[in-house]
């Protein structure tokens, strides 16, 4: 039979661990492009997934589905704090895998139960949490009940992707074509013609997709290449000549009138589709966003790495120096991100401290 427990830290302990933390006075919401650069998935709403994501996963809504992977590809840990895995709603349906130490923070409760593969693992709930086996993990429940700022945190940070996410993909929608899509029988091409700054932008229809089955991508030196493509029904169900390699880190394919996608091939490119209830039955090579999705296909890392940033997302850093680095806007630091970090410092401070009592 598995072996429940909840650690819990007091709130000395946890003030302790804000203090001593360096990171947390230096992290601020996530917003703008850092959405793409941070999360390999970003789901608005509901995610039922019966897949697997690589990188981190952001859920606004419930996650639900047959049991599911998330952070299976051991990555970079974030500068910000973020888990492998964050879901504002519950979390029903099939166990949940965490793998590679990713971590969760969960905004309602945990019904599905988690399994916590590999290094330990800190995962900060709001309600309950049944069906896991802690073993030398730290899993702390019932937060939103005891600190109301963890529940308005997550919220906080769902509403500034969204907002965010939705005025990124319309600022791109009008940017002026610099690059050309050609079509030859069943191939498109797609050559970018980067400006000084690096950024080529293709505007065409989805009916422009509908015409062809293979896609060759020729990047030609850009940062970023920017595919806005107009129409509110997306099928995606092309072939990629030579591969999805290399894509998602550098091609942002814009879906800003989508309200249904349904991806069937393989796609190479992160995939911007804030209002889209999606589904896919392939991978994708990139990151994601999408207003609700049904995963039967895997996300794979290469997420979106350019320095691309809109004039006026509301990720865009003010600075005069012109930095793309940023893509975030400096508000408070989220006490979610504060808590999840607060509570590993804790547990290595008690850690430290039985050891020596000893």
């Amino acid at each position: 039979m598995a072996h429940f427990r909840t650690v819990s830290l007091s709130l000395a302990a946890i003030a302790a661990a804000l203090a001593a933390s360096p990171v947390l006075a230096d992290s601020a919401m996530i917003a703008g492009t850092d959405v793409l650069r941070t999360w390999n998935l970003v789901v608005l709403g509901d995610l039922t997934s019966s897949s697997e994501v690589e990188g981190r996963t952001f859920v606004g809504g419930n996650l639900t589905g047959n049991s599911s992977n998330y952070q299976i590809q051991p990555i970079a840990a974030s500068s910000t704090g973020t888990p492998g895995l964050t879901v504002v709603g519950d979390v029903n349906g099939g166990s949940k895998n965490l793998n590679n130490g990713s971590g969760a923070v969960v905004g309602g409760s945990v019904n599905s139960g988690l399994n916590l593969n590999g290094a330990a693992q800190t995962v900060l709930v709001g309600g309950s949490i049944s069906n896991t086996n802690v073993n030398q993990n730290t899993v702390t429940s019932g937060l939103a009940a005891s600190d109301p700022s963890f529940s308005q945190n997550l919220t906080q940070q769902k509403s500034l992707i969204e907002t965010s996410m939705t005025s990124l993909s319309h600022n791109m929608s009008t940017q002026a074509s610099n690059s050309a899509l050609t079509i030859t029988g069943n191939t498109g091409t797609f050559n970018a013609q980067p400006d000084s700054s690096g950024v080529a932008v293709f505007n065409i229809s989805s009916a422009d997709l509908d015409k062809i089955g293979e896609i060759k991508f020729n990047l030609n030196g850009a940062d970023t290449a920017i595919v806005n493509v107009s129409g509110a029904s997306i099928t995606l169900n092309d072939n990629f000549l030579g591969g999805t390699q290399n894509l998602g880190e550098h091609v942002i394919w814009n879906f800003p009138d989508a309200k249904d996608l349904s991806l069937t091939t393989a796609w190479g490119g992160s995939v911007l589709a804030p209002g889209a209830a999606a589904t896919t039955g392939n991978y994708i090579q990139g990151s994601a966003v999408f207003g609700s999705l049904v995963q039967n296909g895997e996300m794979h890392i290469g997420t979106y790495t350019g320095g691309y940033t809109a004039p006026s997302d509301p990720g865009t850093s003010t600075s005069s120096g012109g930095s793309s680095s940023g893509g975030s806007t400096a508000v408070p630091e989220p006490g979610v991100v504060a808590l999840f970090a607060a509570v590993l410092g804790g547990l290595a401070f008690w850690r430290r401290r039985k050891v020596v009592a000893g």
